[in-house]
């Protein structure tokens, strides 16, 4: 009997070593804020000998996107392979609940044997549901997984980040201040310049982390066992990048590194480039594929590699919502050439005040240069408010600023890509139509997801319907518009609102119903009906609402107020004035970011009106 258990347990020993051997361990090396700015993408002021040394081994993705410009909606993606507009995590620092039966990524692979670690980064947009990880911390490595059993490991480097940039160094070993290349939107001046020479050498060191990733593993004997992924978050710290959807935001770089062992899996031979779409939410479907698993059904994205690898994606969609303390709403599509882009706030420039952007020197320096007519048609334009529609050919017009929108010759090419933004928007249950505030409020017991499948309670095709009407708008549009604002759904009375705030004095004939809608129990629609009355000069009605609704227990509310308050500068200066005195100390987010606190700061620092030194509450 002693014999044949030890029999027994020796083969299942035996069993389990050679299950784990069958499977590959995953490395993920991901870096914050850089595009594909490296040499193995022929980049030529670029300085980076070990992630070229890799992309010699690797496929090497050219049309790899990230779904979002920033960190926190983009991660959100990658950790559940779903589109966060679905989700409610869309706006930057949220902390959506997820519902029962969607997990992270890591959830899966741990369930089938794998030993999951995470240094250190988490920043998901996401109330994390409990299990996620095995370790995840500083201390966290992939040499702490039990002999025998399979990791996925994921090592995230934040020297390349946005604030990296403000190190304002002096020189670089590998980089001339003087030649680094410039964007044409951007103005060409000295701060500029070493602001891009500072990026990349970011990038530079950086590589030299990857390095000792690569030569870790090396060292462990486990190259050949182990996929290695190399990506970047989104497009780089600079402005009109992070941030954004043109590619300068989303277009990241993409090494898989996959050991001849698994060579059956490769997309191309190692060295050569690919030119297959891959999205963010295709990430983490494809770390379950490489793993034997077959990705979740309520997954949006699709494997690309492994056992379960579907079929090349046609389109790439992105979105864009809050920005910490500013809010838009932007979506875009994009082929391998094409791209169309939806902006629902027209009324707003493209560089709205966000106080951490403006903490870089370009930001700051190019902003007063436009203030100062010192900037061409293309530097300028980023100052300036946004079309409804942008649309590129990013062929030959790789830095998007020549907007095709108006194009017959390219009609076809916008609507095919149009149609396709509908259809995405209508499948994933798009949840942008709602306005933050008003969505917490509306999903009382269900989470956001579970409120974007409700059609009656988020009859999204009809909101939807009012959005694009609104953010097109013209005065023949005004009667429309007064019966959007009278319709029981508060969503459509908010875009029946904002129609009016983009036709600005054009809307002065619906005055009444503005003014109505200044009591409405919606606080987002009687902040989009305060703005529409300060453009047809009722300033009064509109700041003494936009006061009362910084009372309002809802911060996402408040927070909208706010922004409002701000826009109308000089007009609001007696309600700023008190507002300043009392502040807003609510924190929004997973850092305790005060962003009501930054619209405050901002309005007051305008007028010269002093204000409450900040505090933060959570």
């Amino acid at each position: 009997m002693k014999f044949t258990l030890l029999f027994l347990f020796i083969c299942i020993i035996r069993l389990s070593i050679s299950i784990a051997a069958e499977r590959p361990n995953i490395l993920w090396i991901t870096s914050e804020d850089n595009g594909p700015d490296l040499g193995s993408y022929g980049f030529k002021y670029a300085h980076t000998p070990a992630l070229d040394a890799l992309a010699k081994r690797s496929s090497i993705y050219t049309r790899a996107f990230a779904t979002a410009g920033v960190c926190a909606p983009a991660r959100s993606t990658i950790i559940t392979g779903m589109y966060p507009p679905a989700l409610g995590s869309q706006h930057m620092r949220s902390r959506a609940t997820l519902p029962e039966g969607i997990k992270f990524y890591s959830h899966y692979l741990r369930g089938a044997g794998y030993y999951c670690t995470n240094n250190s980064k988490k920043d998901y947009n996401l109330v994390e549901p409990p299990g996620a990880w095995d370790e995840s911390g500083r201390k966290a490595h992939w040499e702490n997984a039990p002999k025998g059993k399979p990791f996925f490991a994921i090592f995230n480097h934040t020297i390349s980040h946005e604030s990296k940039i403000r190190l304002r160094e002096k020189s670089f070993p590998h980089h001339v201040i003087k030649d680094a290349p410039i964007p044409p939107y951007h103005p060409d001046i000295p701060e500029t310049k070493r602001d891009w020479a500072q990026y990349h050498a970011n990038i530079t060191k950086l590589d030299t982390i990857v390095g000792r990733n690569l030569k870790e593993l090396e060292r462990a004997g486990l190259a050949d066992d182990t996929i290695v992924f190399y990506y970047g978050d989104h497009g780089s710290g600079m402005p009109r990048h992070k941030r954004w959807l043109w590619d300068s935001g989303i277009h990241i770089p993409l090494l898989v590194r996959i050991p001849d062992k698994w060579k059956s899996f490769r997309e191309v031979s190692p060295g050569k480039m690919t030119d297959r779409l891959v999205s963010f939410v295709d990430l983490g479907p494809t770390a379950l594929s490489l793993a034997g698993i077959d990705p979740p059904k309520h997954m949006h994205g699709k494997a690309f590699l492994g056992k379960f690898s579907d079929d090349p994606r046609q389109y790439i969609h992105a979105f864009r919502g809050r920005m910490d303390e500013r809010y838009d709403m932007v979506r875009a599509v994009r082929d391998e050439r094409y791209k169309y882009i939806r902006n629902y706030n027209p009324h707003q420039i493209y560089g709205q005040f966000i106080a951490y952007m403006f903490q870089t020197d370009t930001t700051r320096i190019w902003k007063n240069m436009f203030d100062a007519g010192k900037l061409n048609e293309v530097q300028s334009a980023f100052w300036k408010t946004k079309p409804a529609i942008e649309f590129y050919d990013t062929k030959n017009d790789p830095h998007e600023v020549n907007n095709l929108a108006q194009s017959e010759a390219h009609a076809d090419q916008r609507d095919r890509l149009a149609d396709e933004l509908n259809r995405w928007q209508l499948e994933i249950g798009d949840l942008g139509f709602l306005p933050e505030g008003e969505m917490h409020d509306r999903c009382g017991d269900l989470t956001p997801y579970e409120l974007g499948r409700d059609k009656k309670k988020y009859p999204l095709a009809k909101i939807k319907a009012a959005a694009e009407k609104a953010t097109t708008a013209t005065s023949s549009s005004l009667g429309e518009l007064q019966s959007m604002m009278k319709d029981k759904d508060a969503a459509i009375r908010y875009w029946g609102a904002t129609g009016c705030i983009i036709l600005g004095k054009s809307a002065a004939a619906a005055k009444s119903d503005l003014v109505n809608l200044c009591k409405d129990p919606c606080a987002d629609v009687r902040s989009a009906a305060s703005q529409a009355l300060f453009m047809i000069g009722e300033v009064k009605t509109a700041e003494s609402t936009l006061e009362a609704i910084l009372s309002e227990k809802n911060p996402f509310s408040r927070l909208r107020a706010m922004n409002v308050l701000d826009h109308m500068d000089e007009s609001a200066r007696e309600a700023v004035t008190r507002i300043a005195k009392v502040g807003d100390p609510v924190s929004i987010g997973a850092y305790g970011e005060n962003y009501i606190g930054n619209v405050i700061s901002k309005a007051a620092a305008d007028l010269g009106v002093a204000q409450k030194k900040k505090g933060r509450k959570k």
